[in-house]
Parts: C-alpha cells; sequence; structure tokens
C-alpha cells in the first residue's frame, strides 16, 4: 500500500559521493507499506526548528516538549527503529526502565554519551556508553517512544495492571486482503523510532537503548531506513521512492498546527475512558512493506505513471504539468494509487507520513530484499490508517507491484515536558 496525500508514496535514496563506513550502515532496510494517506498540505518544521541549517550543521533537536519529537520535526535522512518486547514481569522494575531510558534518550539528542561515557569509568566494568558516536554530532536525532497493545494484556492477561488503560484507539489492525505479514516482523510490547541525518548516530542510540534494557527487554525486530520517503517541511526537495516516483508530495506541515490537531494529536476528549493520559500523543501505523522491484523494472514507462496516476520525471498529477497543480482525479484510471488515497477519495481522511526506503540485501533467489518502512501517525487509527488501507487493498494497482510483510501499530504518549518528566509517566500514574 502506499498512502499519499496527494503525492505518490515513498523515499529519496540517500546518496553519498564516496560512502563511508557510517554510510553503509543506512542500507539495512525497513519497510510497511507504501504511501500513506497524507493531506491537504505540504509540509513544514516544528515551530523554531529550522531544517536546513540543523540538517547541515548537525545541530541537536529539542528532546523536551508538549509532543514528542521525531513526529512533526523534519524528517531526518536515516532510520532505525526498534521493537522491543518486555520480558520482566515486575512493574516498578519497568518504570525504572523508563526513567533509565529517559535519561539516556535526553542525553544523546543533545549529542553527549550515557552515562560516564566510553571511556574513562572504571576499567573492570563494560562502559556505560557503547562510544561509536563518540566525536559525531548530533545530527538532528530523536527518539520517539510508543507502547503496543500487548503491553496492556496479553493472552488475556493483565500484566502491569494496564489493562483498563488501553486507549480504544489503540486497536489491534484487521488483516487486509493481500496481506501476508510475518510474525518475526510484526508487533511488539515497546517501541523506539530512532531518526538521524547520520546513520551511525541512529544505530548508537538504539543499541544503547537495547543494552541498557538487557534483562527487562529484547529487541524483537528492527529496520534500517535510508532516503525519507516523504517531508514534514514545504520548502524540502520531495524525496522518490524505490519505484523511481516523488513521494509525499502533501504530506501534512509540521508547521501547520490546525492541521496537527485535527488530525495527529489525540485530543483530551478522544482519551477519557483510557483516563486522558494519550492526551497530546498520537498513534502510529508501522508496515513493511515488500517492493517487487524486478517485475517493477520491466514494466513499461505508461503503465507505471498510469499505476501511480502521476509523471515519473516531473511527479505532475495526471492531466496536470507541475508537480504540485491540484490532481483532478477523474483524470486517472479507477485504479491509480493517486485517486485512491487521496483525502477526496476517502472523506478528507489524512495521516502525517515519515517512511523510509530499505534493502535487506536479498531473498536467496536473487531477488532484492527492497521497499517502503511505512511510518504513519494519526490521531485514531480506526478514522486513519484502517479505512484508508481498505480502500487500497482493495483496488490499488500498486498492489501488483507490493506486499505488506510486517505490521504493528502503537501508542506514542505525549512529550518528556522537562527533567522531571520520562516516557509513558502518563500512562503508569
Amino acid at each position: 500500500m502506499a498512502v499519499e496525500t496527494e503525492g505518490t508514496g515513498t523515499a529519496e535514496a540517500g546518496a553519498a559521493n564516496a560512502p563511508s563506513r557510517r554510510a553503509l550502515i543506512g542500507w539495512g532496510g525497513a519497510g510497511l507499506a507504501l504511501g500513506a494517506v497524507a493531506a491537504g498540505g505540504t509540509a513544514a518544521a516544528l515551530a523554531g526548528d529550522d531544517p536546513a541549517p540543523a540538517g547541515e550543521s548537525g545541530a541537536a533537536v529539542p528532546f523536551h516538549g508538549a509532543h514528542q519529537a521525531g513526529i512533526a520535526t523534519a524528517v531526518q535522512d536515516r532510520l532505525h527503529f526498534a521493537a522491543f518486547d518486555v520480558t520482566t514481569e515486575d512493574r516498578e522494575e519497568l518504570i525504572g526502565l523508563l526513567k533509565e531510558w529517559t535519561a539516556a534518550a535526553a542525553k544523546m539528542t543533545a549529542g553527549r554519551p550515557v552515562g560516564e561515557g566510553a571511556v574513562g569509568g572504571l576499567a573492570e566494568a563494560p562502559p556505560d556508553d557503547t562510544g561509536e558516536a563518540l566525536d559525531l554530532k548530533p545530527s538532528r536525532l530523536t527518539l520517539t517512544f510508543g507502547v503496543g497493545p500487548t503491553l496492556f494484556e496479553k493472552k488475556g492477561a493483565d500484566r502491569f495492571g494496564l489493562k483498563d488503560r488501553r486507549p480504544e484507539a489503540l486497536i489491534d489492525l484487521p488483516r487486509f486482503p493481500g496481506d501476508n505479514l510475518e510474525a518475526a516482523r510484526s508487533g511488539g510490547d515497546l517501541c523506539v523510532q530512532a531518526c538521524a541525518d547520520d546513520p551511525q548516530v541512529a544505530v548508537h542510540a538504539i543499541r544503547n537503548l537495547a543494552r541498557i534494557g538487557f534483562g527487562k527487554v529484547a529487541v524483537r525486530w528492527s529496520q534500517l531506513g535510508f532516503g525519507k520517503t516523504s517531508s514534514t517541511t514545504p520548502d524540502a526537495h520531495t524525496p522518490r521512492n524505490m519505484f523511481g516516483f516523488k513521494d509525499g508530495t502533501r504530506n501534512i506541515a509540521g508547521s501547520d498546527s490546525a492541521a496537527l490537531d485535527k488530525h495527529v494529536w489525540a485530543g483530551e476528549r478522544d482519551e477519557k475512558g483510557a483516563g486522558g493520559w494519550m492526551a497530546g500523543g498520537s498513534y502510529l501505523v508501522a508496515r513493511r512493506i515488500r517492493m517487487h522491484i524486478e517485475t517493477w523494472d520491466r514494466t513499461s514507462l505508461k503503465e507505471q505513471e498510469d499505476v501511480f496516476g502521476r509523471s515519473k520525471g516531473e511527479g505532475a498529477p495526471a492531466g496536470r504539468q507541475k508537480e504540485f497543480d491540484a490532481p483532478h482525479l477523474k483524470s486517472m484510471l479507477p485504479t491509480a494509487h493517486v485517486r485512491l488515497a487521496h483525502p477526496d477519495a476517502n472523506g478528507g481522511i489524512r495521516i502525517l507520513r515519515r517512511g523510509y526506503s530499505f534493502t535487506d540485501g536479498t531473498d536467496g533467489l536473487g531477488r532484492l530484499d527492497a521497499g517502503l518502512f511505512f511510518l504513519a501517525y494519526q490521531r485514531d487509527v480506526r478514522d486513519g490508517f484502517v479505512p484508508l488501507q481498505k480502500n487500497l487493498a482493495r483496488q490499488d494497482a500498486l498492489n501488483e507491484y507490493i506486499q505488506h510483510v510486517g505490521s504493528a501499530v502503537f501508542a506514542v504518549p505525549p512529550g518528556v515536558r522537562d527533567e522531571d518528566d520520562w516516557w509513558g509517566r502518563t500512562l503508569f500514574a
């Protein structure tokens, strides 16, 4: 699936003239659905966040705030996403871990080492920090934390006294036509999304959190991503996905507070049934979408453009001249991706996309294991991703060339407001 706001759906491949060791890490892969419903606006950075200078300077993105960074924040170039299973059965031990994770996240996003750092500590003990980000800039690192349905209840058991705190919007996703989901790439009790302009900075962050959590959590699955497939800044160059089409032409702008309040941030009225702990948070759907690269590469240009409903070069909607020209949906085939994903075809549904391309080697048959790791934030999954994906799964011509192979949904709590706050505090309060 791919959703757009009015755009196509995936990512630009990050490039370097002479790939460094760090740059090569980013080709590890991520995946979900191809474009995803997006919006009717373009995209912008959070207030006070100037993405271009920050990207050039390696500046830090503020960790504390009303909302978690990494959602409406200007999209970085690289991703390391990890889902965790909680292995401890002790509620207080889990709370202690979340506090420790939060303290580490605040340091790493500021470009500082965890604890006493990678060097200079007790020689007979493992260092507090793994050290691969020593001397590197913060690279706009953001760490975004979420909780999955199984943290509240698993096999009928109320694991941490949280069963009654599960929000109604945190549903178990239905099975969509065409899904071929792998259990080993789906689900999770917790998640952390690390985005940065340097792949080594993103990998370092997840590695440290996994090390800190040893004995309390275990990595269930993870995904590396490169070449963002959507943007939250309207003046940014529109990226291209692995099929070569511009993706995310009209995503929700990170500076459009009205659209964010309407479509992305959960409100007080949404969350009363669960105690209101998700107010100011959002709901994340992650989908790993395998793209059948070899089949697509043997498809004619005309058919490729008909499948998307846009020109491959300019990215203009069918029958139009420029990328940002208003699309005339009836000029596209009824099965065109842009037509089916557009808000006008879905009752005005919009979601905020932060997808990334991935390549994970080959599948043993000489075919690239590549595609889109689709990340979509919304106010309510029931009113966002679910009806949108149902529409796409039934009719989208793109389905011939893609398949959803991994899936997860998470409640992403509100931001960490100050140094005394921590990830998930509102949930456990």
